[in-house]
């Protein structure tokens, strides 16, 4: 942790509060498409910090994966995601121009628009303020092995 605040916020009752700030990158390495926790990633990455409460926001930065919070208790939901994408945004449909990468790359592109490729998540106590059967997963849309990277920003105290 920084040895003095990087951010400090005034407010009109004339009190004062610092706020530090940490960027960090995750690099995840995926065998393709499928849902892949990474809420032990992040939530290592708080304790670390030593930081107790604040704000952690999570960019994917790629166009064909995305980030969402989702059930994490039982593993149907996330058959029952990938069996509902694979309906919507089937590969290989004849609907698609962009095909230079492959038969999955533009549904794994109208899969990332129609999900988020960031998040923001509150902690408290050094610890995520996710519900009970939340976590937090890259979803990677490709059928074939990718890197991606994610980038983490920590504002707190």
């Amino acid at each position: 942790m920084p040895s003095k605040p990087v951010l400090v916020c005034e407010y009109f009752l004339g009190f004062r509060m610092s706020l530090n700030q940490i960027q960090k990158r995750l690099n995840v390495s995926t065998p393709g498409r499928g849902l892949f926790e990474i809420t032990s990633d992040v939530q290592s990455w708080i304790q670390a910090s030593q930081m107790t409460e604040g704000l952690v926001h999570l960019l994917l930065r790629h166009t064909s994966a995305s980030l969402l919070i989702q059930e994490n208790a039982d593993p149907d939901v996330k058959v029952d995601l990938e069996r509902f994408f694979k309906r919507l945004c089937p590969d290989g449909d004849s609907i698609y121009d962009h095909t230079l990468e492959g038969p999955d790359d533009m549904p794994a592109h109208v899969r990332a628009a129609l999900t988020s490729v960031h998040l923001s998540i509150p902690f408290a106590d050094g610890r995520l303020l996710l519900g009970t059967w939340q976590g937090i997963y890259l979803w990677e849309h490709r059928t074939h092995p990718h890197n991606r990277q994610i980038v983490g920003h920590l504002v707190g105290d």
